[in-house]
């Protein structure tokens, strides 16, 4: 691991504690300077560590800008905003999916794991469903598809590279699946510090993994 590697690492964390603080104490300024940072360092860890110089590099790197941008999107307290938040993360998804899919995937591994994932889908959604309405309908059980697809391409891409970064991606993409539980509990259930102080972490941490991952 290299300088700058490091440094955006801490970059990284340093903004993610700061993201926390402006959690907790509904400070807007901090958040609006602490979480386009700390999501645009995962994008420059992808960068730096020279993920474009794998055929399935240009996907995963569409993922992390996708995900920049969900992040920003995610910031405001605005319906309209949110759903066009929840889209650039539905297209984060499929650049990680796509990636796995390029980078290679054993096909019985990941449709066992998309069977798998199946019935935990379907609780998450009859968990929602009594809070979610109107177009949120389509677009909830639309991102839980996607997001599910990515955690069994990532399965899939293990599958083939048990000695490689192929486990940390799968690392990655199932702590972004669980970080996505606290987003909706968040917006949809319960609102309260507890979901930003688990999901916060755990997502920023999965983003992290992913772009080491890939970049390896």
């Amino acid at each position: 691991m290299d300088d700058v590697t490091r440094a955006l690492i801490v970059v990284l964390v340093l903004a993610v504690a700061a993201l926390l603080v402006a959690e907790k104490t509904a400070n807007p300024r901090l958040r609006w300077a602490s979480k386009p940072l700390a999501s645009a360092a995962f994008v420059a860890l992808a960068w730096w560590g020279d993920v474009l110089a794998h055929p399935w590099g240009l996907a995963m790197l569409l993922g992390f800008v996708g995900c920049w941008w969900g992040d920003v999107l995610l910031i405001p307290a605005n319906r309209k905003v949110f759903l066009a938040g929840i889209a650039a993360f539905a297209l984060g998804h499929v650049g990680f999916a796509v990636g796995f899919l390029q980078r290679g995937v054993d096909p019985m591994v990941a449709g066992g794991t998309a069977l798998a994932l199946v019935p935990l889908a379907g609780v998450v959604l009859r968990w929602l469903w009594p809070h979610v309405s109107g177009v949120m309908r389509v677009a909830v059980p639309a991102y839980v598809v996607i997001i599910c697809a990515m955690v069994a391409g990532a399965a899939g891409t293990a599958g083939l590279d048990a000695g490689g970064s192929g486990p940390a991606l799968l690392v990655g993409a199932c702590m972004f699946w669980l970080s996505d539980l606290c987003v909706a509990r968040e917006r949809f259930v319960t609102q309260g510090l507890v979901n930003r102080a688990i999901g916060l972490p755990l997502y920023y941490g999965a983003v992290l993994v992913l772009a080491l991952g890939s970049a390896a």
